[in-house]
């Protein structure tokens, strides 16, 4: 089994927590750290829990509490070579650097990343497995390449991204120019792309959809949620909508449903 608990997931930060028995990780940690620890105790998390932390890519609502995290705890910090190279505040008391095509042991936690179009340096995403159990994070791409669709095929969770609505960004306060960069095939999923991902890779043992990494200006949970049921109309109970401003619950992940590859939708993204 795996447990599950977003710290926050939004334009402003994102953290995510990954545990098993004997394993606990974050995967970014875009909070101050007077923020993460706060949330962190909200779900009985303290830093000395931490195996280590997963970094995404580099952008600020992704790694604004690495830097004091690493120096006051000296909890290891695992990123990309690119990202890495493209962090601000790169003084980090303990780091290891993998390549996004190999997988890798954090605890009994085994971590496959996997690179993501995104308009960073190396930006990638994460398959987290455990005794056959499988999370998915999948935010922070501007378009599911079929390379990524294959990543997120048999998973028993999954956080997927819903960055806006598009008549709210069409219509919203941003300049053409960065509605431009968030719809491109190196900014988000909005949406209307999220609910065809879903659809594609929905099958009788992914117990949780989680939809995050909203953007406060340009979407709203409802919006985000329909969007989603209208691809997948019978994942009503499976369907939460990750806050920005507030930790989530635990989501346990049993993985206990059996699938075969027959029965993957096998709908093009």
């Amino acid at each position: 089994m795996l447990e599950v608990a977003s710290l926050g997931s939004g334009s402003s930060g994102n953290a995510t927590l990954v545990r098993s028995a004997t394993t606990t990780l974050l995967i970014d940690c875009g909070f101050t750290l007077k923020e993460t620890l706060k949330r962190m105790a909200t779900l009985g998390v303290a830093p000395s829990d931490l195996t280590g932390v997963l970094i995404s890519h580099e952008h600020s609502d992704h790694v604004k509490g690495i830097g004091p995290l690493s120096r006051k705890f000296g909890v290891p910090i695992h990123l990309t070579h690119g990202t890495f190279g493209r962090l601000r505040d790169n003084r980090l008391i303990a780091y290891e650097l993998f390549h996004a095509h190999a997988p890798f042991m954090m605890g009994d936690i085994e971590v496959d990343p996997f690179p993501t179009p995104h308009d960073a340096a190396e930006s990638c995403q994460f398959v987290l497995r455990h005794q056959g159990v499988s999370f998915v994070v999948a935010t922070d791409m501007g378009v599911c390449t079929p390379f990524v669709l294959e990543k997120l095929r048999g998973a028993n969770g999954l956080l997927i991204e819903c960055n806006y609505d598009e008549d709210m960004l069409r219509n919203g306060p941003y300049p053409p120019s960065l509605q431009h960069r968030i719809r491109s095939n190196y900014g988000h999923l909005g949406n209307v792309q999220a609910g065809p991902v879903v659809k594609a890779i929905d099958h009788p043992a992914l117990e949780y959809i989680l939809l995050g990494h909203l953007s406060e200006k340009n979407n709203t949970e409802n919006c985000a949620r329909e969007a989603v049921l209208a691809s997948v109309s019978d994942a009503g109970e499976r369907v939460e909508v990750l806050k920005q401003h507030a930790a989530s619950r635990w989501y346990s992940i049993s993985g206990q449903a059996v699938t075969t590859e027959s029965e993957y939708n096998q709908v093009t993204v």
